[in-house]
């Protein structure tokens, strides 16, 4: 079997996903320009050297999979945190055009991976683009995906990510707005940001809220703080559907098993911007997939790691060790976990089978 072509051309669902975090170099080089950003370094170079240092090592001595606390091999002399490069991305935003642009252009990268389906978490509108507002932001990237619907017979949904790191009254206005004006396009809520910063407790307000609007929910969780108890928070007070990231989940036998048995979907993702921290990421994610977790893998910010769905796939089969059988489940798992409609899941399922039975065909197993 040519593995590599057949990961590449395998179906998949991309369900963690930030809009801002697919911007190309051009694009943002584009955009920086145009706004006249004062930026440290030429936008080309600072899109090569995006690279975030963890917090203090000393949070993660006693984890159970070992979290590195030097340099990783391939760290540039000058880093850029993948923070300060999504601000720098937010600030050369210029109107509806610019979020449009950057949308279809994620779901033109994205098509490259075989992926069907793309559910990208949104923010909320940065100062420059108030008059816009956050709904004019949801039809300009609503606008992008139809555009990519119709050239790539792609599928796509929104998620609007709460910041953490603001307060619960906030995340509960933000939350209202989403509710106030539904769209098809928009299927529910994420939280998002340095988990440090924000226990989820602090949002069961607005995620009561979200869910009782009829919206998905899901969270970052377990990824920054080395606990299981944040994904147990997310699942019970914040009534998750999904757990992004979740790999210190794994410091907690009997949640493992819970979420095994209740089937939880994990969008995982091997490559971050913590340069140093992807042997750990990777070993975690072996590790969670042998417990027979609901893995599924995701590209998060794939224009600034750089990498691609795709990649992700050459990953987890050529460095984790998963198999073409494991691989295949996860992209049929992908498309069962997506927030669509009952009736278009049962399309995207149904093609998701035919291409794969396409494939297999093409390189049976041996």
């Amino acid at each position: 079997m040519h593995l590599t072509d057949y990961l590449t051309r395998l179906p998949k669902a991309d369900l963690h996903c930030h809009l801002i975090g697919t911007v190309r170099a051009g694009t943002f080089a584009d955009l920086a320009r145009r706004a006249g950003l004062d930026l440290p370094a030429p936008p080309e170079t600072i899109w090569r050297d995006i690279n975030s240092l963890p917090p203090d090592p000393a949070l993660y001595r006693h984890t159970r999979i070992p979290v590195p606390s030097g340099a990783g091999t391939d760290e540039p002399e000058v880093s850029y945190s993948l923070f300060r490069a999504s601000e720098w991305v937010m600030a050369a935003l210029g109107g509806a055009d610019d979020i449009t642009r950057i949308t279809y252009e994620a779901f033109e990268d994205a098509h490259r991976s075989a992926t069907r389906h793309v559910e990208l978490h949104i923010d909320d509108v940065p100062p420059q683009l108030a008059s816009l507002g956050f709904h004019g932001l949801v039809d300009a990237c609503v606008d992008g995906i139809k555009l990519a619907e119709r050239d790539f017979g792609m599928t796509g949904r929104l998620i609007a990510s709460i910041d953490r790191s603001r307060d619960a009254e906030e995340a509960l206005a933000f939350v209202r707005k989403v509710a106030d004006r539904p769209n098809d396009y928009l299927a529910g809520i994420g939280l998002v940001n340095l988990e440090l910063a924000g226990p989820p407790e602090r949002f069961a307000d607005a995620y009561r809220l979200a869910g009782a609007a009829g919206l998905r929910r899901t969270a970052h969780s377990s990824e920054h703080a080395p606990v299981a108890e944040n994904t147990r928070t997310c699942l019970d007070l914040l009534g998750c559907d999904r757990i992004d990231h979740g790999y210190y989940v794994l410091e907690d036998d009997a949640l493992v098993a819970r979420c095994r048995d209740e089937g939880v979907p994990f969008t995982v993702i091997s490559t971050t911007s913590r340069r140093s921290w992807r042997p750990w990421r990777r070993a975690s994610i072996g590790a969670m997939a042998a417990a027979g977790l609901n893995v599924i893998l995701a590209s998060d910010d794939p224009g600034m790691f750089p990498t691609s769905l795709a990649g992700e796939y050459r990953i987890a089969a050529e460095t984790i060790g998963l198999s073409a059988a494991r691989l295949r489940e996860m992209s049929l798992a992908g498309i069962e976990a997506a927030w669509l409609p009952p009736a278009e899941k049962a399309a995207a399922r149904a093609r998701f089978a035919r291409e794969i039975a396409a494939l297999d065909a093409e390189f049976p197993p041996g």
